[in-house]
């Protein structure tokens, strides 16, 4: 047995069905499902983005915010700064700090991802590339 202490740490656990969703900046439905506003954690947050079908958000990057993105269900379509392609349940995506990027959903189902962000998501991090039309989420 090693003689090393072990720090404990509170148990952070956010069930799901009591997060209520919200529409961030660029127009995705989020339910933040962990930040430090709330949780206590430190570096980072999760949450889960919902676009509805024909939907896509605004074109918009974050100056600070690395954001790294889980497809969870769906497809889509991702544009990243010069790039576009198509992603689906199973694809995770870079976002680099002031990367410009946006994302569409495909076919007749929502596209749902996890999107982790570090540092923790915030607002007034994200700049709009381009103003809200009737296609965003």
């Amino acid at each position: 047995m090693s003689d090393m202490t072990v720090l404990e740490t509170p148990v952070r656990r956010q069930a799901y069905a009591a997060v209520t969703p919200y529409i961030t900046k660029d127009g995705s439905v989020i339910r933040e499902l962990m930040h430090p506003a709330v949780h206590g954690n430190q570096l980072q947050s999760l949450a889960e983005a919902t676009v509805q079908p024909g939907q896509r958000t605004q074109l918009h990057r974050h100056l600070r915010t690395e954001e790294l993105y889980h497809i969870t269900a769906g497809s889509g379509r991702m544009t990243l700064a010069d790039s576009e392609f198509t992603v689906a349940a199973g694809d995770t995506i870079c976002i680099p700090p002031g990367t410009p990027h946006c994302i569409a959903a495909l076919g007749d189902t929502p596209l749902t991802l996890l999107c982790c962000c570090a540092p923790a998501y915030d607002h007034a991090d994200t700049e709009l590339l381009e103003a809200a039309t009737d296609n965003s989420a």
